[in-house]
């Protein structure tokens, strides 16, 4: 059982409401990691290091796809490769996530609304219908019929601790007499980010979580 408390919980996040954050979530965040084994100070740290850095210290839940035309070129240059071409996908986020998730994670063509119905949702962002699938049956939830769920604490707790277990991440996270605890860190967040947007931000709150967990 993960001795967590919402103390610590709240002293990860810098925002005024913190406490009431901690409230929310201190719950759905403990019962998620005693389930999927995340379950020593080395792993709590890691892994709420990389969930309140994605999650924007639990207030963004859903994939921000509202992009300016100019934005989306830098973003897709090989998909948006002139202005005007990205002009029809500005601001609107339902066409974009159709488009660019149109046949790839397991989703149906652009037509079928597949991009949108299972854009990034959840503390570690999910996307796409197989990965919606296969979350939802280790979690036992219904995804497919219900993605909203992972907007909820409860179901984005789990679905990011079983993403984190099931790709191996409890492991990395454990200290290794031989290893590069950092190098080791930055691997995670490929993982997870698929590449190191804001790395050095997350190891500056994944060495503060390690201050924060070992004073008890």
């Amino acid at each position: 059982m993960s001795h967590l408390t919402k103390d610590q919980l709240a002293a990860m996040l810098e925002q005024k409401n913190r406490q009431d954050l901690a409230a929310l979530w201190i719950e759905p965040v403990r019962q998620a990691m005693d389930e999927w084994e995340i379950n020593t100070d080395a792993r709590v740290a890691a892994f709420l290091a990389q969930v309140i850095h994605e999650s924007a210290s639990f207030n963004q839940l859903a994939e921000n796809l509202n992009y300016t035309a100019i934005r989306l070129c830098k973003v897709w240059p090989k998909r948006f490769e002139t202005i005007e071409a990205a002009q029809p996908f500005a601001n609107n986020p339902e066409r974009l996530a159709n488009l660019v998730y149109a046949s790839r994670m397991g989703n149906g063509d652009e037509r079928s609304g597949d991009g949108y119905r299972y854009r990034g949702r959840g503390l570690i962002q999910l996307t796409g219908r197989e990965n919606y699938t296969r979350c939802g049956l280790a979690i036992r939830q219904d995804l497919l019929a219900t993605p909203d769920l992972l907007l909820q604490p409860a179901a984005a707790s789990r679905s990011a601790a079983w993403f984190w277990k099931s790709h191996g991440l409890n492991e990395l996270a454990d200290p290794r007499p031989d290893g590069d605890a950092v190098t080791d860190f930055g691997r995670i967040t490929k993982i997870i980010n698929g590449g190191d947007h804001g790395l050095q931000a997350r190891i500056v709150l994944w060495q503060r979580l390690q201050e924060i967990l070992a004073d008890v």
